[in-house]
């Protein structure tokens, strides 16, 4: 019962940080995190904690590195693989090192084995912190390439040489050949029974698949089982690093890319969504636990009367100074060093260059692998004494942790402070581009049985095209959207004159798109009431439309909302109202769903029409920009055109049957269209995954109406 009490409450400690974290942007959300997590430590009712590294490596650090792995941009990884791995495996042995004869030359009573132990477990960056700092720091794709490359292959490097230092320092023997060979062997063997174990398991999906039997339930548990799984047989069945072949598959899957149809689509739809809560989930556990683990490390040694604080706090300061200084150099000589993509000649190190390894290296912070691998530090040596300085040990690598996170937070917003450049620009333009091929690959299917559905298709692709073109710049956005606002104000007074009128029974003398003259006089009940109903239908429409658009109403924006939803409830009650009136007095004849849609179609046509002329008149006043309204013009003739070419409701089934058909294949087009511009390097990987997932999210509503 304690333990589900202690997972009920950090669960609750990461959602309270979650709204934390809106109300203090400044200071990123694992710190927010580490201080709910030391606070909670000191609760009476918080359950106490006891880390059992193993498990924490196989329940947290295990799925949160495969998903950091299968997620990260894999070609800005290979760009970026010298330098990440540089600093995995060089940097860390080379930290390990240094911190280690430091160390113990400062201060003798630390073992020389002990020192390289601690040194070893500051070596591994937190991968769940890089991903996390830096909320308002701007840093580029090459530099958090690095870092999340780094922070991706360290972990292995840091926990063998951790290991072989431990062993050292309990048995007080040290081979370093043999250190190496089992260093080498751990590392490649994990990444090839990885890379194995990847290849399974992309087989086995596709097949599951392939033969039908893939549902969402039973591939998300198997997605979700494999990190565990593959962690514990790296470390137990072939005894390499467990770490570094989780990240291997996760690098080397692929099954979630393939498939076309909206089943796919909603199970991918559905696995980042449970991905996305499990990895904040996990992350935010991470740093609670973190935080619950600091006071108790640091309070032993702190409240001990044989150790000096002053001495504990500056060897803190020392070693953390060391840990940064190692990781400017080492980044700056890889930088001087690595030579241009596009000349190939090495640079001079510049003072924009020396800022970025400044970003790298301040990045760089660490977290909970460096607290759990303390945490494994024996009690007690190969000859039954207490291991020396056990304590003081936990409490500088909790004290290193801290200095980093917090320099991390705070300083790489003034190293790279972000601009709030839009970057949606070059995505929008991607965005048009897929769509303009998918357009021209559908226009070469046309058929005369298919012609009408890949038209109403093509139709839809266009006015996605003529949307994002206007947010790229070509329109005034501000002035286009104003316009936009105040036409659907003049469709809104034309069908409220028109619903007035109708309830008055007095003449509109409206001609419909059919050609038909309406007489409000002379309406039968039947037309009258299919007349009112169709208009207020259509007005709630529009109502909802500007009530999500317009931004103008900002103190009073709540409340006209909530009347106008009000109103929009009070009209639909009064049409029920009036509707089983007239079916319990059979006055009328009830009208079909069918009718109400093909009535409204045609008071919508009437509306445009209304519109039209509005903007034609505008075009001759000064209220508005010419250019504005000739644009917004040829989009409401555009509108105009596609309702009209409409079927009526007597043969649309087909036609519209026909039409959903061609959506799900345009977005197969759409799929394959993308994954050509990745293999052209026309767009990245990133940009290329962001495509496919808005690609997915509006297959799920193939089967709505075109």
């Amino acid at each position: 019962m304690a333990v589900f009490q202690l997972i009920l409450c950090i669960i609750a400690a990461v959602v309270l940080s979650s709204f934390i974290s809106r109300f203090i942007p400044k200071v990123s959300t694992p710190l927010v995190q580490i201080a709910l997590g030391a606070i909670a430590s000191q609760l009476p009712f918080f359950p106490d904690v006891g880390l059992d590294p193993e498990l924490f490596m196989v329940l947290f650090i295990a799925p949160l590195l495969y998903l950091e792995a299968h997620e990260i941009d894999k070609s800005e990884l290979l760009n970026t693989i010298k330098l990440s791995l540089s600093l995995a495996i060089g940097l860390a042995i080379a930290t390990m090192v240094a911190v280690g004869f430091i160390l113990h030359a400062i201060w003798p009573a630390v073992s020389l084995a002990a020192a390289l132990a601690l040194g070893a477990a500051l070596g591994p960056t937190d991968a769940v912190a890089v991903s996390s700092l830096g909320k308002e720091a701007a840093l580029t794709r090459r530099q958090m390439g690095v870092l999340k490359g780094e922070s991706l292959f360290n972990d292995a490097s840091g926990i063998v040489g951790f290991q072989f230092a431990i062993a050292a320092a309990t048995t007080g023997r040290f081979e370093v050949g043999e250190a190496a060979g089992e260093f080498v062997m751990s590392f490649i063997g994990g990444g090839l029974f990885g890379l194995a174990i990847g290849m399974i398991a992309n087989w086995l999906f596709e097949t599951i698949r392939s033969l039908g039997w893939e549902t969402t339930t039973t591939r998300i548990l198997m997605e979700l089982f494999l990190p565990f799984l593959l962690y514990l047989a790296a470390e137990d069945v072939a005894h390499v690093s467990g770490i570094l072949s989780v990240v291997a598959s996760a690098l080397f899957i692929r099954f979630d890319r393939t498939g076309v149809g909206p089943n796919v689509a909603r199970t991918n739809i559905v696995s980042n969504s449970v991905w996305g809560v499990l990895s904040f989930t996990l992350n935010g556990a991470v740093f609670i636990l973190l935080g619950m683990l600091l006071p108790d490390a640091m309070g032993t040694s702190w409240d001990d009367p044989g150790v000096s604080n002053t001495l504990l706090i500056g060897v803190i300061l020392l070693v953390s100074l060391v840990v940064i200084v190692m990781r400017f150099v080492w980044v700056s000589a890889m930088l001087r060093v690595a030579r241009d993509q596009t000349t190939h000649l090495r640079r001079k190190m510049t003072p924009e260059r020396l800022r970025s390894a400044a970003v790298m290296t301040f990045g760089g912070a660490k977290g909970t692998i460096t607290l759990s691998l303390m945490f494994t530090i024996p009690y007690a040596l190969a000859d039954g004494h207490w291991f020396p300085m056990r304590d003081e040990l936990i409490f500088v690598a909790s004290g290193v942790i801290i200095v980093t996170l917090l320099l991390a937070n705070f300083l790489l917003p003034l190293l790279a402070p972000n601009r709030s450049k839009d970057t949606s620009l070059e995505m929008t333009e991607v965005t048009i581009e897929v769509l303009r091929r998918t357009v021209e690959e559908l226009t070469g299917r046309v058929t005369n049985e298919n012609r009408r559905a890949i038209l109403m298709v093509i139709d839809s692709y266009t006015k996605r095209i003529t949307r994002l073109k206007q947010r790229v710049g070509e329109l005034d956005p501000q002035g286009y959207a104003q316009l936009q606002i105040d036409a659907l104000g003049w469709e809104k007074d034309y069908v409220k004159q028109r619903l007035i009128d109708t309830k008055q029974g007095t003449a509109t003398g409206v001609t419909t798109s059919a050609g038909d003259a309406t007489a409000g006089a002379t309406r039968s009940a039947h037309d009258r009431d299919l007349e009112i109903e169709a208009c207020e239908r259509l007005l709630d429409q529009i109502m909802n439309s500007l009530r999500h658009i317009d931004t103008d109403r900002n103190s009073g924006r709540a409340m006209w909302q909530i009347k106008g939803r009000l109103r929009a409830l009070q009209r639909r009650t009064l049409t029920l109202v009036r509707r089983t009136s007239s079916r319990i007095r059979r006055t009328t004849p009830l009208f079909s769903d069918d009718e109400i849609f093909a009535h409204t179609r045609m008071v919508q046509l009437d509306a445009f029409d209304h519109v039209i002329d509005r903007l034609y008149e505008e075009m001759t006043r000064d209220q508005y920009n010419t250019e504005h309204c000739s644009a917004l013009l040829l989009d409401y003739r555009r509108a105009e055109s596609a309702l009209r070419a409409r079927p009526n409701m007597g043969g649309s089934a087909q036609a519209i049957a026909m039409a959903e058909d061609v959506k799900r294949e345009s977005y197969g087009i759409e799929l394959g269209v993308i994954q050509d511009m990745v293999e052209a390097g026309d767009i990245t990987r990133a940009q290329a995954k962001a495509l496919r997932r808005n690609v997915y999210v509006m297959s799920v509503d193939a089967d709505s109406s075109i």
